[in-house]
């Protein structure tokens, strides 16, 4: 097997994929997130070592309710597990248990500047109309990127609209290295070409949101089938018949997205399928598609919500799994920057 060296690291390894992606505790999680995130988690873990981080210091950066985070976060746990997650071929943590994300985030802000954080959209977006904004929210970027350096990651599975962060991270490894020698590992989106970006049901010109989107258009991993079912047969669409994709038929190209992952078709091929068919049958269809595709998920989570100690060993035994890697990280970024380093304890 061909050997490689991580960046900076002392150890040698195998040559195997590294995966890491971040998800935030901001209550249940939607059919968004699963399509366009967590179903490629799930995938990605048989690639080689797979670390998944429940990032909840992200969570802080708007206004929160502390009950709900913790709550949030165990939540977040039990889906991520029902989907298919499995702690013996995956790290599962969360983010405030390895205290090394936080200092590696303060570490490369010094790399990172001003004006590209200034011009992330999510920033823009979330900020405008605000009087106040937190400065967590405008260093976001910069936490994000450590997250994903922290561990030499490869491949980063993520939504289409989490393309710009993670060319700030590569901008940031790449800037690092440049002044401070060949320490980071530039990561690569894995983006799905299907559903990478699926849109609220009742408003198609914007992201399916738990926090932004609207109730009716938003399809909860956990919703009852009836109410899958409701919302997919409520989904806006246009004043047409036809089932294909093209301009201002935002709504029935969302719906031909899902209805393609649900059901393990292309795009095209659900196009064909429904051609001359009208919107009537293919939302009945995209319904029972969809109620199907989340059962298996529904139904583990809630047996494994009723186990909040074992979502939390299972959290505690990944952190410690994390931490050594992310320890290790550090030492040599602030080694590679000049800091002296802790005369060796006991």
């Amino acid at each position: 097997m061909r050997q490689k060296s991580r960046r900076g690291l002392g150890t040698v390894a195998a040559a195997m994929t590294r995966v890491f992606s971040g998800i935030q505790p901001t209550g249940h999680k939607h059919l968004g997130n699963y399509i366009g995130a967590i179903r490629n988690y799930v995938i990605d873990q048989s690639l080689g070592e797979a670390f998944y981080c429940i990032v909840d210091l992200h969570s802080i950066s708007m206004v929160h309710d502390p009950a709900a985070l913790a709550e949030n976060t165990l939540d977040t746990a039990a889906t991520l597990l029902a989907a298919g997650l499995e702690p013996d071929r995956c790290t599962l943590f969360v983010q405030s248990h390895v205290p090394q994300h936080s200092e590696c985030a303060w570490l490369l802000g010094s790399v990172a500047t001003f004006g590209e954080l200034q011009r992330m959209t999510q920033f823009k977006e979330k900020s405008a109309g605000r009087e106040s904004v937190s400065a967590d929210l405008f260093t976001y970027p910069v936490l994000q990127a450590a997250d994903i350096l922290l561990y030499h990651t490869d491949r980063v599975p993520v939504g289409d609209d989490q393309r710009q962060h993670l060319e700030l991270t590569r901008n940031v490894a790449q800037r690092f290295n440049a002044r401070y020698g060949d320490t980071l590992t530039l990561p690569e989106a894995a983006i799905p070409t299907t559903g990478g970006r699926v849109m609220d049901l009742q408003e198609p010109t914007n992201k399916m949101s738990t926090t932004g989107g609207t109730p009716l258009g938003t399809v909860l991993v956990i919703d009852p089938p009836d109410v899958v079912a409701r919302k997919v047969r409520a989904a806006v669409t246009d004043s047409g018949r036809e089932v294909r994709r093209g301009e201002g038929k935002e709504g029935i190209a969302n719906l031909i997205e899902i209805a393609a992952v649900a059901t393990g078709r292309t795009a095209e091929e659900v196009e064909a399928a429904y051609d001359g068919a009208g919107y009537g049958q293919f939302k009945t269809d995209v319904a029972a598609a969809v109620v199907e595709y989340l059962r298996p998920v529904r139904e583990r989570y809630l047996e494994l919500r009723k186990s909040p100690d074992h979502l939390r060993g299972v959290l505690g035994a990944g952190a410690e799994r994390a931490e050594t890697v992310a320890a290790e990280t550090v030492a040599v970024i602030k080694q590679r920057m000049g800091f002296v380093p802790p005369v060796p304890r006991g």
